[in-house]
């Protein structure tokens, strides 16, 4: 069973920063894309950003120049730096890791942008 546990959220005020991080336990093997999303009250679920197996990037173009994504395939781990933080960035954020053939999502955790 894979599952996956987001922790580094919380409150900052804007021009803050974050770093989410995603530790997922349980077999994955092959190709996978590692990656966030946001969900604001209201909204659909969004991707924030994914980086592939082979370290190809991609980013959502509101948050293009703000935001970094790693993985670590040692520790199984992916990380979202969120830099310069609006208060539009207010959303839970979800991590997910999917192939071709299954996802699996996090529960979410909460990102309040505020002053």
């Amino acid at each position: 069973q894979v599952q996956l546990v987001e922790s580094g959220g919380g409150s900052v005020q804007p021009g803050g920063s974050l770093r989410l991080t995603c530790e997922i336990s349980g077999s994955i093997d092959g190709f996978t894309f590692m990656g966030w999303y946001r969900q604001a009250p209201g909204k659909q679920r969004d991707v924030v950003a994914a980086i592939s197996s082979y370290g190809v990037i991609v980013r959502a173009n509101p948050v293009t120049d703000r935001v970094s994504i790693s993985r670590d395939e040692a520790t199984n781990t992916v990380s979202l730096q969120l830099n310069e933080l609006k208060t539009d960035d207010t959303a839970v954020y979800y991590c997910n890791v999917r192939s071709s053939q299954w996802t699996y999502w996090g529960q979410g955790i909460q990102v309040t942008v505020s002053s």
